[in-house]
């Protein structure tokens, strides 16, 4: 997780600056909310309360890889590093779903 949150800081230093408080701000804000809300819910003792938290990680995933596809489309990132960042977010997503079916499994 941590190595896609510093790609995403990393390819919107390039954006343009009239994208700064728009889609730069949301996908970083979408980004850490990814990490920190999986660090939260990991340090959380009651399986219902983590997957609150790991769904809401998830949730993030989606909006932050939406914004990964627009600034590909909009071509504020080129096709590598947006298969990079795919690569990566692809990766966080099939390890955030293992932990929900987890932990899914375990509440029933």
């Amino acid at each position: 997780m941590d190595e896609y949150v510093n790609f995403v800081y990393k390819v919107t230093k390039n954006f343009p600056k009239e994208e700064l408080y728009s889609s730069v701000s949301q996908w970083r804000r979408a980004t850490l909310s990814i990490i920190l809300n999986y660090i939260e819910g990991y340090a959380r003792r009651k399986s219902l309360v983590q997957l609150n938290f790991f769904e809401t990680s998830y949730g993030s995933l989606k909006e932050s890889k939406y914004l990964l596809y627009f600034s590909n489309k909009q071509k504020f990132l080129n096709n590598g590093d947006y298969g990079y960042g795919l690569k990566l977010a692809e990766e966080i997503g099939a390890m955030l779903w293992t932990e929900i079916n987890a932990l899914e499994r375990s509440l029933k």
